[in-house]
């Protein structure tokens, strides 16, 4: 549903005729994909196989009377979530078709099935009408102050001009806003915020009004403590988060996804600035130092924590694996990284797992995620909408 009210090679035997009532699910010479190991439904429940049947998951054996039964073994997720991932942008601005199409193949070859699109001036959503692409969950294009952002990503306006852009880009968007929080002011040589407290709270309660929720681009420290005040839902990187606007977040269910494998390259943003703005490159040097700090203290306060890698800025696609190492060495245990990255990503963006009549997207693995991270870097087998891809 899109639109603002968005609700949160193997081997080929053939399956044993044990539930007669459930014949007419299956059409003549249908194919059923049989997934035998472990399912990982949730962090808390796993079985020991599943059924894939006219796209959708079922955990009861159905009659294979004339239809071709495929068995993959291994443990299957639900379909990866990279929560920050910009398709139809590259670092100068909005792509063409193919090149989107790519970048979407290129997230999906990594198991990324479902991407929440954190903003993108290129109108992507001839996607939704592909079957073998990632499905996307768009929050529009950026919203951004005159002149404080990436040329040809965003909307640049005024403060005063704020509310009816989020209103529009609530209404273009699958649920979600995306503003530039800070970014460098030159004036002060060093990340300052881009709008003042009052347009801030002003423009988040417009999106909720809307029946959207907001996010933002934010490093540095003043800016988390206006959104916060301001109720947003969630904030991209977080670096600047300290004991104060981490206790908000947690007391507010403030989400994050820090982005680790972005955060890695502020010290090559520093360095070209270090002689004009020394105080802007010695603050990303040291948001960069206490990246992990950063993150592992909002973890143990209680804030929600998601996959995302901002691919599609500067950064490739398809490096959610890697996201998902980042953030267990800032301290998240492997379970609840995959949840991060998995049933509680798609849960928090409203949208389905391995449940009983769930849509087929997953992603088997040779090895257990939950004993090693590193599995999630080489999946098995991509299954998108009931079909192995």
């Amino acid at each position: 549903q899109r639109g603002p009210h968005l609700a949160t090679s193997g081997d080929f035997p053939m399956a044993m005729d044990t539930a007669p009532h459930l014949r007419s699910r299956v059409r003549p010479m249908a194919t059923v994909l049989h997934i035998v190991g472990e399912v990982l439904v949730s962090a808390q429940e796993s079985r020991p196989e599943c059924w894939v049947i006219d796209g959708r998951i079922s955990y009861a054996a159905p009659v294979t009377s004339g239809a071709d039964v495929q068995t993959v073994r291994g443990w299957a997720l639900p379909g990866l979530v990279d929560a920050h991932c910009h398709v139809g942008l590259d670092r100068n601005g909005p792509v063409d078709d193919a090149t989107s199409e790519t970048q979407a193949l290129t997230d999906r070859a990594a198991g990324t099935l479902l991407i929440r699109d954190a903003g993108s001036p290129a109108d992507t959503r001839w996607i939704d009408d592909r079957e073998d692409l990632p499905r996307i969950v768009r929050a529009g294009k950026h919203i951004a102050r005159t002149r404080r952002y990436i040329r040809n990503f965003a909307h640049e306006i005024e403060p005063d001009e704020l509310v009816a852009h989020v209103r529009m880009e609530a209404r273009r968007g699958d649920g979600w806003v995306k503003l530039v929080g800070d970014w460098i002011e030159r004036d002060r040589g060093d990340l300052a915020p881009c709008w003042p407290r009052e347009a801030v709270v002003a423009a988040v309660a417009a999106a909720h009004e809307e029946g959207a929720r907001v996010t933002a681009h934010c490093f540095g420290e003043e800016s988390l403590h206006d959104f916060a005040a301001a109720g947003t839902d969630c904030i991209e990187h977080a670096t600047g988060l300290d004991e104060e606007s981490t206790r908000a977040f947690a007391a507010q269910g403030i989400a994050i996804v820090p982005t680790l494998v972005n955060i890695t390259t502020f010290p090559e943003i520093a360095a070209p600035a270090a002689e004009k703005f020394p105080a802007y490159a010695a603050h990303m040097i040291d948001l960069h130092a206490r990246r992990y700090e950063t993150i592992r203290r909002a973890h143990e306060a209680g804030v929600s924590i998601y996959v995302g890698t901002d691919a599609g800025g500067a950064l490739p696609h398809g490096l959610v694996a890697q996201e998902a190492l980042e953030l267990a060495q800032a301290g998240l245990t492997p379970v609840e990284v995959l949840s991060a990255a998995s049933w509680g990503a798609r849960a928090w963006l409203g949208r389905p797992g391995l449940e009983e009549g769930d849509p087929a997207d997953l992603v088997v693995y040779d090895a257990d995620p939950r004993a090693d991270l590193r599995a999630l870097g080489s999946p098995r087998t991509i299954v998108l909408r009931g079909r192995p891809v």
